[in-house]
């Protein structure tokens, strides 16, 4: 019987599936020195979320059995492709299933952020009634720049384009007739995105290349100023990944009013730290990694990550491998 290992958690109808097609489903967190000591080499497959991280040591005592490695979410920066790719080990992911979550998400921390949803509630709270202080602005009219523009940051612009805005993007890797078909408009490099824009929102990976890329440089080059000349301020939105946003760069800038808001789903160190600044200024918010938690998204990441597995361990090659150029 074939041996599939969920180690952060997934959908019982997707579990089902796997049971439903002869699989051992052993759903339990497996330790990081478990990991290393060869605790996957009794699998055909592990499926993990974001807790679970597969590092060259894991992978190569996993051999000679294991077979596949699925991440269920889009990133597979907690796996060691290239370590899995040397063992003929393909890396499979579910890239379109928590999509309308996470555009869902990034809109509604853009809406907070303009009109101080966040603060307002937890002053309210503490019984202020802070109706004067409070005066936020619209999203209509200003300019929103998309640090890529996949399907994630193409949702996005659908739904700010309804709002009324102004829709920028930078992103080397994309033909430039999607953007033209979605009305938006493509800048040559990340830094003149940045001058343009008021409104930034992250949708890229995290690579060495997009380490930091929201800088104390970059965040000083927005132009805090609307189309219109009205000074609405500058904001960023991270539902990506973190690491791409500098958040010591970040907090200086809200310091000093460069940053009007900032509002992270996603942080470099998680859990974040309770004693970051971050959380105790009033122009920040965050959610815990989120973007992917809803009832449809979870369901819809299980079955696909699900079929993907199955793909592999029958001999083909799932639509989904994101390592499969350099497979040997």
């Amino acid at each position: 019987m074939r041996r599939v290992a969920v180690t952060d958690g997934m959908a019982q109808e997707a579990v089902k599936k796997l049971e439903s097609a002869g699989c051992e489903v052993v759903q339990d967190f497996i330790e990081h020195d478990q990991l290393v000591d060869g605790a996957l080499a009794d699998f055909d497959a592990i499926i993990v979320r974001s807790a679970t991280k597969l590092t060259k040591e894991m992978l190569d005592a996993s051999q000679p059995r294991l077979k596949v490695v699925a991440r269920a979410g889009v990133g597979v920066d907690n796996i060691d492709l290239d370590a899995a790719s040397r063992l003929g080990l393909p890396v499979v992911n579910a890239p379109r299933a928590s999509t309308q979550s996470v555009v869902e998400l990034t809109v509604g921390h853009l809406l907070s952020s303009l009109r101080f949803i966040p603060r307002a509630d937890r002053l309210l709270r503490d019984g202020v009634w802070a109706k004067k202080e409070l005066k936020g602005t619209e999203l209509y009219g200003k300019r929103l720049g998309l640090v890529g523009f996949g399907r994630i940051a193409q949702g996005v612009a659908n739904v700010a384009q309804a709002f009324g805005m102004e829709v920028h993007s930078y992103d080397p890797y994309l033909p430039l007739a999607i953007a033209k078909k979605a009305g938006v408009t493509m800048h040559k490099n990340v830094d003149n995105l940045f001058k343009t824009c008021t409104h930034i929102s992250i949708h890229c990976n995290l690579t060495d290349e997009t380490h930091h890329l929201v800088n104390q440089k970059r965040i000083r080059m927005m132009p805090g100023v609307d189309p219109f000349n009205l000074k609405c301020g500058n904001h960023v939105v991270n539902c990506a990944r973190g690491g791409i946003v500098d958040e010591d760069a970040a907090f200086e800038a809200l310091e000093s009013g460069q940053l009007l808001s900032l509002a992270l789903d996603v942080f470099e160190h998680e859990p974040v730290d309770s004693t970051s600044p971050l959380l105790q200024h009033p122009n920040f918010h965050g959610t815990p990694h989120i973007g992917a938690a809803t009832i449809e998204a979870q369901r819809r990441v299980g079955l696909d990550i699900v079929d993907a597995v199955l793909t592999v361990l029958d001999g083909g090659m799932a639509e989904t491998t994101v390592n499969r150029s350099d497979l040997s």
